[in-house]
């Protein structure tokens, strides 16, 4: 016996979310409706989910414009780390992702050091862009200033 439901979510394998599928009996009782992940189609459920999309909609709209408003304070900031140097002006260690937060944090901006995108850490002195991704639709690119002490 199959039943059909509405997924409320993207489940891997099954489908995205709002489609309505077609499972086990087994399966929808014992996995995915416990999970929450789908429900069986109602009109109920369906206001649910149009519910639950326009307020994504909405959280995902106001995200963007609060990294837009992040990328405009970032533009004003320049980022200048001092570090040790040896002979030759060469670095004792290297700079990192998180070397670059705690400097934008001593500058009172917060900014989570997984948005900050550095392909292999800083080893020499001089200026570096580095790439700020702060949404799937915004990003941006800092400057780094690696000075020595």
């Amino acid at each position: 016996m199959s039943r059909e439901l509405i997924l409320m979510t993207d489940v891997e394998g099954l489908g995205l979310e709002g489609a309505k599928v077609k499972v086990a009996d087994g399966y929808a009782r014992n996995f995915l409706i416990p999970r929450k992940l789908a429900v069986p189609i109602s009109q109920a459920a369906l206001k649910r989910l149009e519910k639950n999309r326009l307020a994504r909609e909405l959280r995902q709209q106001n995200d963007r414009e609060s990294a837009q408003a992040l990328v405009a304070s970032l533009e004003k900031i320049s980022c200048t780390i001092a570090v040790k140097v040896g002979e030759n002006d060469k670095l004792f260690g290297s700079v990192t992702i998180q070397d670059i937060a705690d400097s934008l944090k001593a500058q009172d901006l917060e900014l989570d050091k997984r948005k900050i995108h550095l392909s292999e850490p800083i080893r020499e002195l001089g200026v570096y862009s580095v790439k700020i991704k702060l949404h799937p639709e915004v990003e941006t690119s800092l400057k780094v200033w690696v000075v020595g002490e």
